[in-house]
């Protein structure tokens, strides 16, 4: 399946790499804004050195502007690339369905091939995009922000350590719940495509023998059915947010309380601990470490989501008809 979808990249692969480029770019300038700001702190405000401030405060600006093009940027070739893809993916079924004999289509049936052809590839359109931006910037984010946090202090760091097997294990129940509904959704899309159809085309049909109510009865089960798997759906994958937040504010309460009390401890010498400037930083981080968390926990729900859209994808690239042309025809 990922050979298949990989190979209709094809002239967009520069831009499939430039865009993780300025992704990395700009997450490593948003990782050297905090020191600069615990710079400004320990060795601008606190002893006074108006000198510092502006000149730490011009190369934090100098760094936002940076990592504000690197984010532009990279938001326009993944923009570009995906949309292409999802062009490729388009041209390629429909290329591949022309030649489909009567029992080919019969297989998937039209209805199927009208939902593969518009709200599968739009949802492997988003996925591959999330995959190129948010995909590699969350686990670029997160090791770039440990780092540091660790390098500032390793014992309040380690509070990271705790809350992210919790997340970890509390995503993956999550996600192995909701994966078979959205797989049942779009199943049921094609059943809802066929009724619409058949409703459009057989019209008079209908209408001659008075079954009106009957079609609607019958496309109301169905969209129900649609209404019921994504809303319990939607409601599993809503979980991240309360479960993002706990960790969110119980770390900040636990790296505000040990922070206070290790300034405290070293009286805000930086030879003989946390400084407050240090303490500001390691909040930033823990704000970005919980943020790649979540922007990862986004990335899985539309893999998740888009997982069963790419199987029925290669499912129609892949298909072969069951007429084939003979080589040596005769005339």
């Amino acid at each position: 399946m990922l050979k298949t979808l990989g190979a209709q990249i094809r002239e967009f692969k520069k831009d499939s790499l430039l865009t993780p480029v300025f992704m990395i770019l700009e997450v490593f300038m948003e990782t050297i804004i905090p020191l600069m700001m615990a710079s400004i702190i320990d060795q601008g405000v606190e002893a006074g050195n108006i000198h510092h401030i502006y000149v730490m405060g011009a190369w934090m600006v100098v760094a936002a502007c940076f990592s504000l093009f690197c984010g532009v940027m990279g938001g326009k070739y993944g923009a570009r690339a995906s949309a292409g893809f999802a062009r490729n993916l388009r041209k390629a079924m429909y290329e591949n369905i022309q030649s489909f004999s009567f029992s080919n289509i019969d297989k998937f049936s039209t209805a199927s091939i009208v939902t593969r052809l518009t709200t599968d590839v739009t949802n492997v359109q988003n996925a591959f995009q999330m995959l190129m931006r948010m995909a590699i910037r969350s686990p670029v984010m997160l090791v770039f922000s440990m780092i540091v946090s660790f390098r500032i202090s390793r014992d309040i760091s380690m509070t990271f350590l705790i809350i992210l097997p919790i997340l970890a294990v509390a995503l993956f129940f999550i996600i192995r719940s909701v994966f078979p509904i959205f797989t049942r959704v779009f199943r049921t899309y094609d059943e809802l495509n066929n009724v619409v159809q058949e409703n459009v085309r057989g019209i008079r049909v209908v209408k001659s023998f008075n079954q009106e109510q009957h079609e609607i009865r019958k496309f109301g089960a169905i969209s129900e059915r649609i209404y019921k798997d994504f809303s319990k759906g939607e409601r599993l994958i809503t979980l991240n947010a309360p479960l993002m937040q706990s960790c969110i504010y119980a770390c900040m309460i636990i790296i505000s309380w040990l922070g206070a009390k290790a300034i405290i401890a070293s009286g805000n010498d930086p030879a003989l601990g946390l400084t407050t400037g240090n303490l500001t930083a390691l909040i930033t981080y823990a704000m970005q470490i919980l943020a790649s968390l979540m922007m990862l926990s986004m990335v899985f729900a539309m893999l998740t989501i888009s997982l069963s859209s790419a199987r029925r994808i290669a499912e129609v690239i892949e298909e072969k008809t069951d007429i084939q042309n003979p080589e040596h025809p005769i005339m």
